[in-house]
């Protein structure tokens, strides 16, 4: 079956996502399974010799992967969990940082019929207990060091967790006394390959938490179905193909990693780039170029910290093989788009999509895009701008006019349950549209343009704000190397904007350059939408998926003390609830 693409017109993008399912190999006895279509149905296909993962060690040690090996190691993890008696449907949470032994367990999780429930490293013991709580996780398979630091404080509390699997920090390290615990890397090879368990669309398969700027945590499950838009937007986005690398670097707690790191590239049949190591500019060029990386996915805050550290060390690494580059996670300013361009020589595509849609939704087509839009959408996704009037909702046809976004409630990624919150889930829908938070416009052509989300507006003097366009505007100015933008209470105006800046090395924060960057936003935006205050900070708060933590911003804004505790990316939190 052909896919359209991203490219095509109106007319030619409609996409029948039930003919779409030819494009699924199904299990042999009837049935869905995302290990199935992401790894076995390769090694079926005569495939199973083709490289499935290329890792590279915090110190550069090198491990290929093929098709066929990966099979047969997570089929021996699904007999792991099956002999330990986990049954359809049970909660396995996985706490590892990128590594081979994650592809492992994801994938031999799916093949025994269980939920792959992955947590973020960077989680401290009381995030870690409250989501092990929530899923009610029966076994946990975890690094080492990290279920020492973080699990074992709470392990008391945690009364559905009956098996705890432990990877050694090192791969030929000895694991060690540790009670109530065993040997991932001992267990699988000592247990033969087990059968896939029969599952469908319907079947749960993952749940990730997340809990954007509210700070309750949400478990949005999504199906084995889900595999399907993952199959279709790694087309459609990326255009893989089997002879492509393609890198995504997220973190294995967000699910950009599940959907696009794990299960995308896979189901495509291509080669999936893993760095086990944290970020480091050299490094990651290394990698771009050493490795043939043909396609990368990143994020914004990965971008802005490369372009911090210059242009000469980009020129350096300028040879390289990518012909993609895409950025998810947070609105891509234009600056980064063309960044990529003059140093990587692939500019950066900005794509839309969240924890619940489960896969990309909009993006920007290559060779198409505009500069700092979300894109338009994927062929087989309805998007539209809404405006809600009590339990109403109404379709805005007017271009420019500021709305929700919504997308209808058809797509086989979107998630399918809030864990034990079924009214959440419920209001999340009006008239067949998922209702998803986020304001944007629609220009004339069909692209979507990210204004705020709705509980991030700043409404002053009679106008409603978007921070994103004051960030983009200032975003310009040499100086500044990273920006968040929230309203502060007024008592004439009800709100105005102000600005958190950090900035690029070789500038000082002083009077003088305030004023400097208060005359540029002006200058850019009119008074009436520029910051009144910009306040210097040498870090940004940041979530663990590197978006800027508003909340913290506004409390700093109003001069009280945030609830939870605020590091910036990198550190380890305490307690931290966005995600």
């Amino acid at each position: 079956m052909a896919l359209p693409t991203n490219g095509t017109t109106a007319d030619e993008s409609r996409l029948d996502w039930n003919a779409a399912r030819n494009l699924l190999a199904g299990l042999p006895g009837g049935g869905l399974n995302i290990a199935h279509e992401a790894v076995d149905r390769h090694v079926a296909e005569g495939a199973g010799g083709r490289r499935a993962l290329i890792s590279l060690g915090k110190r550069y040690e090198r491990r290929v992967v093929t098709y066929a090996q990966l099979a047969e190691s997570s089929s021996r993890v699904a007999g792991v969990l099956l002999g330990l008696g986990l049954q359809p449907g049970d909660t396995v949470a996985v706490l590892l940082d990128r590594s081979v032994e994650l592809y492992q367990a994801a994938f031999g999780v799916w093949k025994a019929g269980g939920v792959f429930c992955p947590l973020f490293s960077a989680f401290g013991p009381g995030p870690l207990r409250s989501r092990l709580e929530l899923s009610r996780a029966k076994v946990l398979i975890a690094g080492r060091s990290l279920y020492t630091r973080k699990v074992l404080p709470v392990r008391g509390n945690l009364p559905d967790l009956e098996h705890v699997l432990l990877v050694a920090d090192e791969p030929d390290a000895a694991m060690g006394d540790h009670a109530g615990c065993r040997d991932f890397r001992a267990l699988v090879v000592a247990t033969a390959p087990a059968a896939t368990v029969a599952t469908t669309d319907k079947s749960p398969a993952f749940v990730h938490f997340t809990s954007g700027t509210t700070g309750t945590p949400k478990g949005a499950v999504h199906g084995h179905g889900a595999v399907l838009s993952h199959l279709v937007t790694g087309r459609q986005v990326f255009d893989l193909q089997a002879d492509d690398i393609y890198w995504c670097t997220a973190d294995p707690g967000w699910i950009t990693n599940t959907a696009c790191a794990l299960i995308l590239p896979l189901a495509c049949g291509c080669t999936a780039m893993v760095d086990e190591a944290e970020f480091d500019p050299r490094r990651w060029y290394g990698i771009l170029k050493e490795e043939k990386v043909t396609v990368w996915y990143t994020t914004p805050t990965n971008i802005r910290m490369m372009m911090r550290y210059g242009a000469a060390l980009a020129r350096t690494y300028r040879e390289n093989s990518l012909r993609l580059a895409a950025s998810v996670g947070e609105p891509l300013n234009p600056e980064a788009v063309t960044w990529g361009d003059k140093a990587l020589g692939a500019p950066f595509l900005d794509t839309w999509w969240q924890t619940e849609t489960g896969a990309i939704a909009i993006a920007n087509p290559p060779g198409h895009g505009k500069p700092g839009s979300m894109g338009r959408p994927l062929p087989g996704v309805e998007a539209a701008v809404l405006t809600r009037s009590l339990s109403k909702v109404t379709v805005v046809d007017d271009p420019e006019t500021v709305g929700e976004l919504a997308l209808k409630a058809d797509l086989p990624s979107l998630f399918t349950a809030y864990v034990g919150d079924p009214g959440r889930y419920q209001a999340a829908f009006a008239d067949g549209w998922y209702l998803t938070g986020d304001l944007v416009r629609r220009d004339a052509d069909g692209y979507f343009w990210f204004v705020g989300r709705s509980d991030d507006m700043i409404k002053s003097a009679g106008h409603t704000i978007g921070p994103f366009e004051i960030e983009c505007a200032l975003m310009e100015h040499p100086a500044v190397a990273e920006i968040g933008v929230v309203g502060k209470p007024d008592l004439l105006l009800r709100e105005v904007p102000v600005a958190f800046v950090s900035l690029n090395p070789g500038f000082e924060e002083g009077e003088a350059l305030r004023l400097e960057l208060l005359y540029f936003a002006r200058q850019q935006l009119g008074s009436a939408i520029a910051p009144r205050e910009i306040q210097f900070m040498d870090s940004m708060p940041k979530t663990t998926t590197g978006k800027i933590l508003r909340r913290a911003l506004k409390a700093k804004a109003v001069g009280e003390p945030d609830e939870d505790v605020v590091v910036p990316q990198g550190a380890h939190p305490g307690r931290f609830d966005d995600e």
